[in-house]
Order: C-alpha cells, then sequence, then structure tokens
C-alpha cells in the first residue's frame, strides 16, 4: 500500500470454499457502507465468476433504467494474472475512498494472499456445517472436539504475526456465521462449540451474518440490497427480518465510521 491509500479501512471477505454466500455478504456490506455516507471501491479478485462486479453492474442498470440514484462503491475486476494490474488497481482505487471492500476467489489464489495480509478486516464467512468448518479447522470425528487448525488458519496466523511484526498493526479476524435454513439444531450447536474452541486457539472473532433466503437472490437481477426497500416495494415479515440481520453484521463488524465531510 501506498502512503496515500494508508488512510483506508481494508476489508477482505476470503473464504477458500465456494458457497458461503462471500460475495453477496461483501456487496451489501459495500452497499451499507455507501449508505452511511464512507467512500467506498469494490475490488472483485474473481475474474471467473465475477459475482460482485456482475451485481454492481445489474445495480447501475437499475439506476438507469429507473432514473433512481442509489448510494454505490466504484469497483473494479481483476485480471487473474497481473500483479501490475493488481497493484495499480488496488492504489487507484484507494485515492478517494474510505474503504476498499475486496471480495477474493473460492479457491486458492496469490492475489487473495496479498488481499489478506494488508486487510484491516478480514471476513471469513461460513455455513453453519462441518463442511464449512473444515477450513478453519479439524475435529475429532466421535467427540467433534478440535483437533487443530487448518492450513488456512495458520495462514492466517502467520499473516497477523508478520503484519504485527512489521508495523505494529493487527488484522482483525472475523468469522462471520450465515444460518443455513436445513441445518438441524444439534449439529448447528456441535459447529457452534467447535468454533469458540478454535476462536480461543487461533484468536478470530465470531459475529452472526445472513441467513440462507431466497430475497437475497431475488434482489441479484437488479443489483439491490436490504437497504434499498423503497426500490422493491412493500416489504413482508421476511424482508424485515433480513434487513434487522444486515444491521446486526454491520454493527457486529464493528468498522470505523466513515470521516464525512464538513458541512460549510
Amino acid at each position: 500500500m501506498t502512503e496515500a491509500a494508508k488512510r483506508l479501512h481494508v476489508l477482505v471477505f476470503a473464504n477458500e470454499k465456494g458457497g458461503t454466500g462471500k460475495s453477496t455478504t461483501a456487496v451489501h456490506a459495500a452497499i451499507a457502507l455507501a449508505c452511511k455516507g464512507a467512500r467506498v471501491a469494490c475490488f472483485d479478485l474473481d475474474h471467473r465468476q465475477r459475482t460482485m462486479g456482475r451485481y454492481l453492474d445489474n445495480r447501475h442498470a437499475t439506476m438507469k433504467r429507473t432514473g433512481r440514484d442509489l448510494p454505490t462503491p466504484i469497483y473494479e475486476t481483476h485480471d487473474g494474472e497481473s500483479m501490475d494490474f493488481f497493484a495499480e488497481t488496488l492504489d487507484r482505487l484507494g485515492q478517494d475512498a474510505d474503504f476498499v471492500v475486496i471480495d477474493t476467489p473460492g479457491r486458492d489464489d496469490k492475489f487473495a494472499r496479498i488481499s489478506v495480509t494488508n486487510a484491516d478486516t478480514l471476513v471469513t464467512p461460513m455455513n453453519d456445517s462441518f463442511v464449512d468448518f473444515d477450513l478453519i479447522g479439524h475435529v475429532d470425528p466421535e467427540t467433534f472436539k478440535v483437533q487443530r487448525p487448518s492450513f488456512y488458519s495458520e495462514l492466517i496466523w502467520e499473516s497477523r504475526k508478520r503484519r504485527a511484526g512489521a508495523n505494529g498493526e493487527t488484522i482483525d479476524w472475523v468469522v462471520l456465521r450465515n444460518r443455513m435454513q436445513h441445518i438441524e439444531a444439534r449439529n448447528m450447536r456441535r459447529v457452534s462449540e467447535a468454533i469458540d474452541q478454535l476462536s480461543k486457539r487461533v484468536g478470530f472473532r465470531v459475529i452472526s451474518g445472513l441467513s440462507e433466503r431466497v430475497i437475497y437472490r431475488e434482489l441479484f437481477p437488479q443489483g439491490l440490497t436490504m437497504l434499498d426497500a423503497g426500490e422493491f416495494g412493500a416489504m413482508g415479515l421476511s424482508h424485515v427480518a433480513a434487513r434487522q440481520e444486515l444491521r446486526e453484521m454491520m454493527a457486529g463488524l464493528a468498522l470505523p465510521e466513515p470521516a464525512l465531510p464538513a458541512v460549510a
């Protein structure tokens, strides 16, 4: 990062498994920050899926089609190959932003690793299942007690140590638990206990994320979020609950308040 970019808060969403709601959560977080008046830039590192980029493309199309102005981050998509493009784009996005939100691919990726090292807040979304928990830790198959952190957790641990050693700063690692409707209560409790055990060992925070709801998939074609209530008509109880989940998630992330311009 350049000196100009150090005032940024870099928010990285990373998980090497797919299907955890990572991109949807990243977009909602970025737009929630923009709704608060923050200057937000997004960088989609997954040039194959490009879910974040497509989501924001759809948002711009909705604004053009309806003539409405919606809080929207600026955004770019990486080419997946060029280190120069990665560095130059990240620097440019950060020039006039309070936050840069980076969405990484659901696989091991060298640019994702660099992003993690530069994160101020690192968010790892996961569903309440041992399939997803396996990314961050391994459990005994009979007792479900944590045996050891995963390679991914050790990678994050080493990145945090290097960052602290280099400049005394820390990476706030947040494991975001997205709830799945079909997971039965006993399994959810076991996953919860395992996450709590591992959090004490490797030092991440745990907060609640978003539930598995059809509404999130329905909003994607228009590029809307749960904060755009006036743009998609009447809200049912499920919409209200989903919007409250988003607000609670943003509070749990505990991001710094944007420095709003002074009023003359």
